[in-house]
C-alpha cells in the first residue's frame, strides 16, 4: 500500500513550494525529524520500481526501468565479429551510458555528462569483476568468430538513485537477450539460423528442430541501492532533491547469495559510520530480492506473450 503523501507545511501549497526552493535542508528536515519523506514515503522505503521488456523493437534485446520518477532505457544490440587475438575463446560487450539533454537540469546538449562518464565506467566494472558476463558465452568458433555485444543505457529522467537503475535496466535487457545460434562454413561466413524454420520444425518433431535461439545466462544477478546518510538518519532511495542535501551517499552492489560486488561512495563529506554502511547492505539484501522478483515476472511475462 502507498504511503500516505506528507503535508505541506502551514500557508499553502504554494509557499510550501517557495520554502521548499528557498530552503531545501529545512524543508527537508521537517520531514526527516518526523520519520517521513518529502514524497511521503518512510525513510526506509524504496520507490515504486516497474521493468518493461521488449519496448524497442529494433533491438535485440531492450529494458525499460522506471523507478519513481527516474526512467532508464537499456538496449541490446549483437553482432558477429572476428574473434578478438587476445582472447579467441571469448566475444566482447561494450556498455555506454547517456543522459538525455532534458532527463535533468544539470544536463545539456552536446556537452559531455560527467554523470554518464562515471556511470559507465562502474557498469563497465561490475559487469567485468563481477562476472555477470562470461565473455566465452559470447564465443561463435574458436580462434575465427564470436559475438560483440552493445549495450546502450539512456537516461530519460533523472530523478536520483541513477546507479540503480541503469543497473536494473542493464540487468533486465541482458537476461532477456537471445542470441542467434549461427554456423560458419570452410570459408568463414557466418549463417544466422532461421528461428521460424527451427519452431515449425521443432513443434512438428521433424529433423533440425533446433533452437534456432538461446537466452544469454548470466553469472550472478546484480542489485544495488543507493542510501543516503541525513542528520543521522538513513534515507533508502534517495531524490534528485534529496541527494545534494544528503551528508554521504552510499551505493551498495550485490549478487543473489548476498556478496558485495561493489560499494561507492558519491558525494558528501562526512564519513559513513560501519553502523550505517552495515544498514545499507542489510538494506540492499531486501531491496535485491525485491527486484529479483519483479525481473523474474517481466521474464515470465515475455516469454508467455511470446508463446501466445
Amino acid at each position: 500500500m502507498a504511503a500516505a503523501a506528507a503535508a505541506p507545511p502551514p500557508g499553502g501549497e504554494l509557499q510550501a513550494e517557495a520554502f521548499q526552493r528557498l530552503y531545501p535542508d529545512q524543508y527537508l528536515a521537517q520531514f526527516v525529524t518526523r520519520g517521513l519523506r518529502p514524497d511521503g514515503r518512510p525513510l526506509a522505503l524504496a520507490r515504486p520500481t516497474s521493468i518493461g521488456l521488449g519496448v524497442v523493437s529494433t533491438a535485440d534485446a531492450s529494458a525499460l526501468v522506471k523507478l519513481g520518477s527516474t526512467s532508464v532505457l537499456a538496449g541490446v544490440k549483437a553482432e558477429v565479429m572476428p574473434a578478438p587475438a587476445d582472447t579467441p575463446d571469448r566475444g566482447r560487450l561494450t556498455l555506454q551510458v547517456e543522459m538525455a539533454p532534458l532527463c535533468s537540469a544539470d544536463a545539456r546538449p552536446g556537452r559531455p555528462s560527467e554523470a554518464a562518464a562515471v556511470l559507465t565506467q562502474q557498469l563497465t566494472s561490475l559487469l567485468d569483476a563481477g562476472g555477470v558476463v562470461d565473455g566465452r558465452q559470447l564465443c561463435i568458433d574458436p580462434g575465427r568468430v564470436a559475438w560483440a555485444v552493445y549495450v546502450d543505457v539512456y537516461v530519460l529522467d533523472a530523478d536520483g538513485s541513477l546507479h540503480d537503475a541503469c543497473l536494473l535496466a542493464v540487468l533486465a535487457a541482458l537476461s532477456s537477450l537471445q542470441l542467434h545460434a549461427v554456423t560458419v562454413d570452410d570459408a568463414g561466413r557466418v549463417t544466422k539460423a532461421d528461428s521460424d524454420a527451427a519452431a515449425a520444425a521443432a513443434s512438428s518433431g521433424q529433423p533440425g528442430g533446433a533452437p534456432a535461439m538461446r537466452r544469454l545466462q548470466l553469472g550472478c544477478q546484480p542489485v544495488s541501492l543507493t542510501c543516503g546518510v541525513y542528520r543521522g538518519q538513513l534515507l533508502i532511495d534517495p531524490t534528485a532533491e534529496e541527494e545534494p542535501l544528503l551528508d554521504a551517499t552510499l551505493t551498495a552492489t550485490l549478487d543473489e547469495q548476498g556478496g558485495v560486488l561493489g560499494l561507492y561512495k558519491a558525494g558528501g563529506s562526512a564519513t559513513s559510520s560501519h553502523e550505517r554502511l552495515l544498514q545499507c547492505l542489510e538494506a540492499a539484501k531486501l531491496r535485491g530480492k525485491e527486484v529479483r522478483d519483479l525481473l523474474w515476472q517481466a521474464l515470465d511475462a515475455a516469454d508467455t506473450a511470446a508463446l501466445s
